[in-house]
């Protein structure tokens, strides 16, 4: 049986922008309702050490900094749902959402912040060994390849970091990249490049994973040279993909004005969409920061933004 809940302010994510949200709309005094996903904290429970969040003389774990804020988000009012949201309706006023759970949500405002998830390279092989050999994350799964050979794939800071974190575990890592050089940032460059456990591939791209089936297990990869087109297998027992992130914004595809790349756009110096009372923060409208401190930002400016719309409108 459908169970109805009216609010101010429906948050869908929780990541920093959405936990930031829910703690400004709450001390407003809005009693803003809050829809986890699938993965309360975002990509932030997924990193280790972070030490670019200011106000923390020591590292602090990326875990741990989602539990703070959530738990402040709780205490200065938020409902928190552990729950997927799976149908908006923007059309509506106020707003409809449906979640799994067969919760219908009717909010004045909506803040979307469904943050961005992995990309994958969509190999056959790739599918078959996620999991087993195969993984998105190296903090999750690092410790699980102890003394092995592992590659990374990728060129970006996110492939630079995973790649210097696994030399915590492994005993060689390879980093494969299709092009000659790479995007990260230089101090990340550099200390990768002085790394004694890290090798570097340049201008090769994954063909084929191999391992075998009884027990399932990654044991080579086939590397293809983007310009020769020569093929060579490296041996290797785990491979990590860090080749970027698409945003989560499937739910609300053709709901709301997005870019060709899926990530949802907001008006200038603002949050809000091309739907006055929806808006955006955090890595599903932010394709160029990608960082907690600018996500939690983003989810302040969409929470005073929601307040003054409802204010002006109800």
């Amino acid at each position: 049986m459908k169970k109805e809940i009216e609010t101010d302010i429906l948050i869908i994510g929780s990541g920093p922008a959405g936990y930031t949200a829910a703690i400004y709309a709450a001390r407003a005094n809005l009693k803003p309702h809050l829809v986890s996903g699938l993965e309360p904290g975002g990509q932030l429970t997924i990193t280790t050490d972070v030490e670019n969040y200011p106000g923390f003389g020591d590292v602090i774990q990326g875990p741990w900094l989602m539990e703070q804020m959530k738990e402040q988000a709780v205490k200065v009012g938020t409902e928190f749902h552990h729950d997927i949201v799976n149908n908006v309706d923007f059309n509506k006023n106020p707003f409809h959402a449906e979640t799994d759970s067969g919760i219908e949500f009717i909010s004045k405002s909506i803040i979307i912040a469904t943050g961005a998830q992995a990309r994958w390279l969509n190999l056959e092989s790739e599918n078959k060994f996620k999991g087993f050999g195969i993984s998105a994350c190296a903090t999750c799964d690092g410790f699980f390849f102890k003394d092995q050979n592992i590659i990374v794939v990728g060129g970006g800071n996110s492939a630079v970091e995973e790649a210097l974190y696994l030399t915590n575990f492994a005993s060689k890592v390879t980093l494969v990249h299709r092009r000659n050089k790479l995007r990260a940032e230089k101090i990340l460059q550099q200390r990768l490049l002085n790394h004694p456990k890290i090798n570097v591939i340049w201008d090769h791209v994954v063909e084929e994973f191999i391992g075998s089936d009884k027990p399932l297990s990654l044991k080579q990869i086939k590397l293809r040279n983007v310009n020769n087109k020569n093929e060579k297998i490296i041996n290797a027992t785990g491979a990590f993909i860090a080749i970027g992130h698409d945003p989560a914004t499937s739910l609300f595809s053709k709901k709301i004005k997005m870019d060709n790349e899926n990530y949802i756009i907001t008006k200038p110096d603002s949050t809000e969409t091309n739907i006055k009372g929806v808006y955006a923060a955090g890595d599903v409208k932010d394709k160029v920061f990608r960082q907690a401190v600018t996500a939690a930002g983003m989810g302040c400016m969409a929470a005073l933004e929601a307040e003054k719309y409802i204010a002006e409108n109800y």
